[in-house]
This record gives C-alpha cells, structure tokens and sequence, in this order.
C-alpha cells in the first residue's frame, strides 16, 4: 500500500531568538513555507505567548504545519504533514533555515500505510 502522507518532524536549535519571539515572522515564514512546496493554504491560526514564544498552525489542504517556539532556548519545535505527491521537506528545510537553526534533527513518518500493529498491554 502506497503512503497517503509524509511526516517530517524537526527540532531546531540555535535559531534567532528575536525571530522566535515574532509571531508575524513567524506567521509569514509559515506560510511562505507552505506555499514554496506547493500546499494550498486554508487557515492560519498562531498565538503569542508572555512573557515569550509562539505556537501555530497553518492548515493546508493537503494537512498543515505547525510550530512551538522557545525562544529563551533558542528552539523550534515543527511540524510539516503532506498528503498526496507534496514533499514536507522543502516547507521543513526552509522554516529551518528562515529561522537561523544552527542544528536540526528531523524524523520523516510515513503515514496511513495501514494499522499499526501493537501489543496488548495488561492492567496490573
């Protein structure tokens, strides 16, 4: 069974703290991100937090991308889902590198291959 999604997952560290703490950046860059790879976009919804930091979303037709961002830490955590023939690598790899990451560790998921096999765990 063909993939019906790709799931890229990144934690970025070393990013901007000033492009961090900018919800309207953040915005742009997320949905700049999501154009460049072709997604249509539907909603964008992102909140700033106080002192400091930004969580969001960008709902696309074709699934969406997210984002919780910690600027004190100099981290981003994101999130990139594409159904159909979108690669998520190219929205991921240009919010990581709109957002000054110096390091990222990514994780790509195939998604809805089929049920997921998984043990019965009994209750003590």
């Amino acid at each position: 069974m063909e993939t019906m999604g790709r799931h890229v997952i990144s934690e970025l560290w070393g990013c901007d703290y000033e492009k961090l703490n900018d919800m309207e950046k953040i915005e742009k860059i997320f949905v700049d991100a999501a154009l460049k790879s072709g997604a249509e976009v539907r909603e964008v919804a992102f909140h700033k937090f106080a002192p400091q930091g930004v969580s969001g979303v960008v709902i696309i037709s074709e699934s969406h991308l997210t984002i919780h961002s910690f600027p004190e830490h100099g981290y981003a955590s994101i999130d990139v889902y594409t159904c159909g023939n979108l690669d998520p690598n190219i929205a991921a790899d240009y919010i990581a590198q709109s957002l000054g990451a110096e390091t990222r560790e990514t994780i790509e998921l195939p998604r809805g291959k089929g049920p997921v096999q998984m043990k019965k765990i009994e209750a003590l």
